[in-house]
This record gives C-alpha cells, structure tokens and sequence, in this order.
C-alpha cells in the first residue's frame, strides 16, 4: 500500500455475519453429526425390537416332533411384518443347541450369545453381518423346546438387510440438517437486521457532517452508541485541534501579510522618491531605505520558511535526533562573529568543547542564530554577547546573554509569541526571532527561559534540551 492509498473499506455487517456464521456453522457441523448418531441409533433400537419380536413369534412355534427332533411351524406373518418399501430381504435360521441345523437358511452364521440386548430384550443377541454380499442385522434367540419328557435347547436367528434403516436414519438426519440451516438462516437475518438497526445513528452522524461546510467545525452532539463514544470523542477533538490549527494560521498569515506589507510600502514609496530625487544624496538615502527594507522582507521570508520546516518536522519522530550542542555554538559564533563585531559587538563562547543533546543540528544552528541575532537588534550599540554551554539537572543548557537593556519579566509572554511586539520600544524585527526558538525547543522536549543575565543587567536566554 503506498504512502497516499486509502486502506481498502470493509462492511461491518459481512465481518459480524462471518463471526456470527463461523463458529454457529461448526456448532451446527457437530450436532448433525450429533443428529446423525441419534438417528442412527433410533432406527437400530425400532427396527431391532421388530426383528426381536418376529424371532419371538417363531420361537414359540418351535417344537419336539414325534421323532424326538426339533421341528417348526413358520408363522410367515412373522417374517412379513419385517417387509419394508425399502425392499429389505428377511432370512432365518432354526439350529440345535449343539449347532445342528434344522432348517431355514444353512450357511447363515449365527454370532456367540452375549446376552447384551437393549433394554428390554437382555434374552436376545444382536449383531451386524453380512450375508450373500448385502449388509444385515441378526436377532437370535435362545431357547428350549419340551415334548413333556425331554428338553432340546435351539437358537432361532431372524435377520434382514439394512435398508430400511439406513432410509430412516437418512430421513431423521436430513429433517435436522433443515432444521440446523433454518436455525443458521434466521440468526443471519436477525444479525443483519439488529446491525442495520444499531448503526443508523452512525449513518445520521455521517449525514450531518456531510450536509456541514468546511468551515463548521462544531463537535458532533448526535445521540450515539456507547461503543463508538470513544470514536466520535476522538473526531471532536480532532476537530477541536484542527480548528485551532486553522484558527492560528489565519492569525499568522494575516500577520504574515501585515509584516510583508510594510516593507513593500517603503520599497514602493522609496523608488518613487530616488525616482524624483532633485541630488545625488537624495537618490542615494532613498535607495539605501530600499535596501533596508528588502533585507527585512528577506529575513521575515527566511524565518517564515523555517517555521514551515519546523511544522514539517512536528509530524516526523524526532525522539532519536541528537546533536553535538558544543559544536554546534562554536561553529555559530565562529560564522557571525565578524557580523558582530562590525556592529561593535563582542561575540564569544564558552563552555565545553563537546556535549550531546537531542535535537536536529540544523534546527538547533537556526535557533541559535536567531537569539544572536535578537541580541544584535535589541542589545545596547555596542558590548558583549556571551554564547556558553554547559550541563544542567534537567539536560544539557545553552546559553545567549546580552548586556542590554533586557526584557522585564510581564512582558517576556508577549516576546516569545509570533509577532510579539513590546510596548514602548522600537521594534525592527519582524518579532519572530523568539517564537521560532521557541517552537524549536519545544520540538525536541526542551524548555526556554527568559532572564536577567548574571551581572544583573541584560537578558539571559537559556534553552535546556533532554540530554542522551
């Protein structure tokens, strides 16, 4: 995703539904599979009653014969009860308790008793099988025939395909998968439903910020839920900054244009006068007060494209930006020295020879141009301009004083504002020496302070940055 591309918009609706359906859809998953064993077992339990009852009702016709054998009389409405429209096969067989078949199907194997029947038919044994390459289910029975003077124990089987069953059993699963997806379908609308219903006021809000102008930053007082108070807080203040920021930067233009104006003025009426100028001296004072005028128009451009840069980096991380504090001031006070100087200034440095501070060297460089500066303007003609570092219980100190005639402490608010200007002093700059070092201070953690020097008179200025 590039650095301008918006994230791809997503429905909440699709994202509840999908939560909601996923896991509904795997409970509903194990209960069928829940629905299938009990329906599976159902039809073992209805269908293996039948068999046992068909096995009961031969059983009773199996007798002794004259012979001395066992005999039976096949009641075959027993064996039609077990007919079915799933055109199930019905088998049996009559055997002698040693094994011996009697009759009915010969090569039908009958499994060992285990006298684990449903509840119910404990005499009974059940059991899975095949039979001529069809699945079946057997019941046997064991019982004893009497002729009055003897007894001859039999095992009767009566067993069937499992078509029937498996119908069943398909029949009671398919009713109970409908009813599992009807459960799935109503859920999914009533979700989609109590969504739509819950975000309408979403959709309000969004329809009065639509029909407002750019300018109305107003916050948004719409009844919401409680979920989204966190969200809309967040967009009121954020509102509540950018109206501000907006408020503050029309201020600044307006000043901005107000400090451009000025100079332009003398710069129009200047010209006009070196154009009419009746000497020499005349066109010369006139064009000297133009050059004065660009180079002032030229340094409110130049502190007003630092202000840019430094509005710029407000939005970039600057936790890890570190510089060499010392080196820095040397490096200053070594370029604008003779500038001083031809002012009648002495401009020096003390302090240490290295010491690291956060901060971006350039910025820090423009900061600390700015205060020589403003001390080269606001100072007394001539005297001594001290640039010392040093470190401080808070950070790592830098320091400009003067021996001028300094601020007096309920004005220093109004002299670090943009466009400061103090009451009863002349003002050439454009008053945004302060306030630029300010913001730069403040952009990296740091703190100015405004004071007297230390021989009593002048002004101090100290800007403690957070040390590394």
């Amino acid at each position: 995703m590039g650095p301008h591309e918006m994230p791809h918009p997503y429905s909440l609706r699709r994202r509840l539904l999908l939560w909601l359906l996923l896991p509904l859809s795997l409970l509903a998953a194990i209960a069928l599979l829940d629905a299938r064993l009990s329906a599976s077992a159902t039809a073992t339990e209805i269908f293996d009653r039948v068999l046992a009852g068909s096995a009961l009702a031969i059983s009773e016709r199996v007798f002794v014969n004259t012979e001395g054998r066992l005999d039976v009389d096949i009641p075959y409405v027993a064996l039609d009860m077990l007919t079915s429209a799933a055109q199930d096969r019905v088998f049996y067989r009559l055997e002698a308790g040693d094994g011996g078949f009697v009759t009915g199907y010969d090569v039908l194997t009958l499994p060992e008793a285990t006298g684990d029947g449903i509840a119910g038919l404990e005499r009974f044994t059940f059991a899975d099988g095949s039979f001529r390459g069809a699945p079946i289910r057997l019941a046997v029975l064991d019982g004893v025939a009497t002729d009055g003077t003897r007894s001859i124990p039999y095992r009767i089987a009566v067993a069937e395909t499992t078509n029937a069953r498996k119908r069943l059993t398909n029949t009671l699963s398919v009713r109970a998968a409908a009813r599992l997806a009807l459960l799935i379908l109503a859920a999914a609308a009533l979700v989609w439903l109590a969504v739509t219903r819950a975000l309408r006021p979403l959709n309000r809000v969004e329809k009065a910020i639509g029909r407002r102008n750019p300018t109305d930053l107003r916050p948004i007082e719409h009844e919401i839920p409680t979920e989204v108070t966190g969200l809309v807080n967040g967009i009121n203040g954020f509102m509540l900054r950018l109206g501000g920021a907006l408020g503050a930067l029309r201020n600044f233009a307006s000043n901005a244009s107000h400090q451009l104006r000025t100079p332009l003025t003398i710069v129009h009426t200047q010209t006009e006068i070196a154009r009419r100028a009746g000497s020499a001296e005349e066109q010369h004072q006139a064009l000297a007060t133009i050059d004065a005028a660009a180079r002032e128009m030229e340094a409110t451009l130049a502190q007003l494209m630092l202000i840019a840069r430094i509005e710029e980096e407000a939005s970039k991380p600057l936790q890890n930006a570190q510089t060499d504090i010392a080196a820095t001031a040397q490096t200053v006070v070594a370029d604008m020295v003779q500038d001083a100087a031809a002012r009648g200034f002495d401009l020096g440095y003390q302090g240490a020879d290295t010491l690291v501070a956060r901060g971006d060297q350039l910025l820090l460089r423009e900061a600390l141009r700015n205060l020589i500066t403003n001390a080269l303007i606001h100072a007394s003609t001539a005297g001594t301009i001290t640039v010392s570092t040093q470190p401080a219980p808070d950070g790592v100190s830098l320091n400009v004083e003067d021996d001028g005639v300094g601020i007096p402490p309920d004005q220093i608010a109004a002299a670090l504002a943009r466009f400061g200007k103090l009451p009863g002093r002349p003002s050439p700059g454009s008053g945004l020496g302060l306030a630029i070092v300010a913001d730069i201070v403040s952009l990296f953690g740091g703190v100015i302070r405004l004071g007297v020097g230390q021989a009593g008179k002048g002004l101090r200025v100290s800007l403690t940055l957070p040390a590394i």
